[in-house]
């Protein structure tokens, strides 16, 4: 019998449903960042169509939940404030991002405790990468 094996633990990634699950999580994410306007002030953070952010928000998700490292393979070191600093993100847009990824989460059947778990990991990293008051 292989410990290795035995003793792992799954991955938020793993919970999740592994990347088809990921994939329609942050399409979802991306159309309610569309049509609802209650995400206004963030989708005008992004510019005219959403396509290149949602392959990096997907790349980037696969290997902070545990999954292939896509990200870095392709892009590098996330560096996420850095790469943010452009875009004005104030308290606002912040709770948009949440608000919204959370939407997209229940509507694609992430588990309770894991959304629950994740919401506070992202509300950590979205207040984070703020760079101004409002």
């Amino acid at each position: 019998m292989d410990d290795e094996n035995t003793s792992k633990q799954p991955t938020a990634f793993d919970l999740i449903g592994g990347e088809p699950r990921l994939q329609a999580l942050t399409e979802r994410f991306y159309a309610l960042m569309d049509l609802e306007p209650g995400y206004a002030e963030l989708r005008a953070t992004h510019g005219s169509t959403l396509d290149e952010a949602q392959q990096k928000l997907f790349w980037f998700l696969c290997g902070w939940l545990g999954g292939p490292d896509y990200f870095v393979e392709k892009i590098g070191h996330p560096r996420l404030r850095a790469r943010h600093m452009p875009f004005a993100i104030g308290i606002k847009e912040r709770d948009q991002w949440v608000a919204c990824m959370d939407q997209a989460m229940r509507e694609t059947g992430i588990p309770e405790p894991l959304r629950e778990r994740l919401n506070e990991s992202f509300m950590q990293t979205a207040d984070w990468m703020r760079n101004r008051n409002g």
